[in-house]
């Protein structure tokens, strides 16, 4: 016969995991109060003494106080003092000991602070998810602030926790591939989830788990090799980027076409300029649903350039005529000045 249950023993495990380096203090303190109340029930029964009194003497026993008896005691009384003074004067001490060590070390407000974090998140809503906080997700998750979005940050290494930390960014210290620190991090809530882990098959089981815990969120993920994008797709990736290919891809292009790849960075934002590419959603009741490009005035009003236009279930139109009709659900690609392209969000 079992002492204790399979899930007791699970739900026990992962209490110790929450409370890391808490656990031994917590565990001392259970102890603590279980020889405390035996030691009180001891001197009610052996002694006969009230429960005040008997509280009292294990109270000055603990603390080492040098007080004397409340009232004489009997042999059994002495052998339960000496059971207390064993058994709950050296836990005591070493309750004491490790709070101040938490304390002097910095953990206590560290964990304070982490459940400040966790609560936060806690209450996010449509916001993104970046696993990695490495040379590319740094990079993630700046663009994605930079855009005034919200973003939650996995990662378990002690500089990078550090950095964000420093930095004011969301964050779970833990293991992406945790289902326990996913879920810490919102991903039953998030809109987007970005996997720029290292190594491919800890993406592969990010893209699982994040996928069965929300079916509608859109997930990115990066890949070393062209073998494993197939791989990572059937996991459940939306979208597997390549960054050492694209980045070979930007080199290459720096030299074959530099006019383009200039155009490219001035319409990503990366140039002094206020000129921008943006994609557009037309929202079902939008001012523009079923009228044409023309009819939109996009141009005279707003002074963009559409290059695209994504249909429903469709292929991109590439450079659209002017009596291409706008639907609900469309997606526009048009470049422009910032201001004029939040200007024409707002009739979306």
């Amino acid at each position: 016969m079992r002492l204790f249950s399979k899930s007791f023993i699970v739900r026990l495990i992962r209490l110790r995991n929450q409370l890391g380096v808490f656990w031994p203090l917590i565990i001392s303190q259970a102890t603590l109060l279980g020889v405390v109340a035996l030691a009180v029930y001891g001197y009610m029964e052996l002694e006969g003494w009230s429960m005040s009194d008997a509280l009292y003497m294990v109270v000055i026993t603990l603390s080492t106080v040098g007080f004397g008896e409340v009232q004489p005691l009997s042999s059994e009384g002495r052998m339960l003092t000496t059971f207390l003074i064993l058994a709950g004067v050296g836990n005591f001490a070493f309750i004491l000991g490790a709070f101040s060590q938490l304390l002097v070390e910095g953990r206590f407000f560290h964990f304070i602070g982490s459940r400040r974090v966790l609560k936060t998140i806690g209450k996010l809503k449509d916001h993104c998810v970046v696993c990695g906080y490495g040379r590319i997700g740094s990079v993630v998750v700046n663009e994605i602030i930079a855009e005034a979005q919200d973003v939650v940050v996995i990662e378990n290494d002690p500089e990078a926790v550090k950095a964000l930390q420093e930095e004011g960014i969301l964050y779970v210290d833990g293991d992406a591939t945790s289902d326990e620190v996913l879920a810490q991090a919102g991903v039953a809530n998030a809109k987007n989830l970005i996997t720029a882990l290292s190594e491919d098959a800890a993406n592969v089981y990010v893209v699982l788990s994040a996928r069965e815990m929300n079916k509608d969120i859109y997930i990115v993920s990066r890949a070393s090799t062209h073998q494993r994008v197939s791989k990572i797709k059937q996991a459940g990736a939306d979208s597997v980027i390549l960054p050492n290919h694209i980045g070979g891809l930007r080199l290459a292009q720096s030299v074959l076409r530099p006019t383009v790849t200039s155009f490219m960075e001035l319409a990503y934002g990366r140039s002094t300029m206020d000129i921008q590419m943006e994609e557009l959603t037309i929202g079902p009741d939008s001012q523009l649903v079923g009228k044409d490009l023309i009819e939109s005035e996009l141009r005279p009003k707003f002074n963009l350039i559409v290059i695209a236009i994504k249909k429903n279930g469709k292929d991109m139109i590439f450079n659209p005529e002017g009596r291409t009709v706008l639907e609900a659900g469309n997606t526009i690609i048009a470049v422009g000045a910032n201001e004029k392209l939040k200007e024409f969000a707002r009739l979306l």
